[in-house]
């Protein structure tokens, strides 16, 4: 059997004040599904939790779910999507659905956010507008099962439809994964459609390419344009994988079973 590790989740419901549940699994994420799944409501916050928490005795080991009581009225509960969470506390407030537009290092960035339900919908959504895709791009990063290396997984070149039917198939396992970020390259116009490891979804292009068109489609998926855009990011945060999904090794077999090449993999900075 697997050892298990205790975590302290903050859960929101459609009634009440949001709780604090302490539950345990083999990873973040089975115990954050756990505790969810206790007071059928949404996890908004997570920690590991402390030695004066764990249960001792018969409790140890067994997946039970332990509830602490309310849990810090400064939390947010926003329905973050899986695979990122902020801590209990230090983590972001103020958080909302919605855009911006900035410049990095010369490039044209539209960073979008969105809630769990409408996630999928806004990726998918903005790859379908896309006039061309080239290559899917998969990173596997260094803090997915403390592996210290980041994995860079690619597809020959592909159609949009392709890429469309191939993450539709692994979606769970991709858009939940808070260990993961996937990109598709648009070579015509030299840009990146990426969603990222805090499941934001970020445009980056030179020279402005399709920029008015971003704008006018994340108006299409309702994702409205604001003035700031705290993230999961700004605060202190947890990554994780969602409760049955692979591990790193077995999502790595899968990436190659399905064709993707392994073109790099980098050692996480000190």
């Amino acid at each position: 059997m697997k050892s298990r590790s205790w975590y302290r989740v903050a859960v929101a419901t459609k009634t009440g004040a949001p709780e604090l549940l302490l539950a345990s699994g083999e990873h973040m994420g089975q115990a954050i599904a756990d505790a969810a799944k206790e007071i059928s409501g949404w996890p908004i916050a997570v920690d590991p939790g402390t030695a004066e928490e764990i249960p001792l005795g018969e409790a140890v080991g067994k997946g039970h779910v332990v509830k602490l009581g309310e849990a810090p009225a400064t939390l947010s509960t926003f329905h973050w999507p899986a695979g990122a969470l902020p801590a209990t506390a230090g983590g972001t407030t103020g958080v909302v659905r919605g855009w911006i537009e900035r410049t990095a290092e010369g490039l044209s960035v539209i960073e979008a956010q969105t809630d769990h339900d409408h996630l999928v919908d806004l990726y998918m959504g903005l790859i379908e507008r896309l006039p061309s895709g080239d290559n899917l791009e998969i990173r596997l990063l260094d803090h997915f099962d403390a592996a210290g290396v980041t994995d860079v997984w690619l597809t020959s070149r592909i159609t949009v439809k392709k890429v469309l039917r191939f993450l539709d198939d692994h979606e769970d396992e991709l858009f939940g994964n808070g260990h993961v970020e996937l990109s598709v390259y648009v070579r015509a116009h030299k840009a990146t459609l990426r969603l990222t490891q805090h499941k934001t979804v970020v445009w980056l292009s030179e020279g402005g390419a399709l920029v008015p068109e971003l704008e006018r489609w994340l108006g299409e998926l309702g994702v409205p344009h604001v003035t700031s855009l705290p993230s999961v990011a700004d605060g202190a945060h947890h990554h994780y994988r969602p409760a049955n999904s692979r591990d790193r090794k077995k999502l790595g077999d899968e990436l190659f079973k399905q064709r993707l090449r392994k073109v790099d993999s980098i050692k996480a900075s000190s």
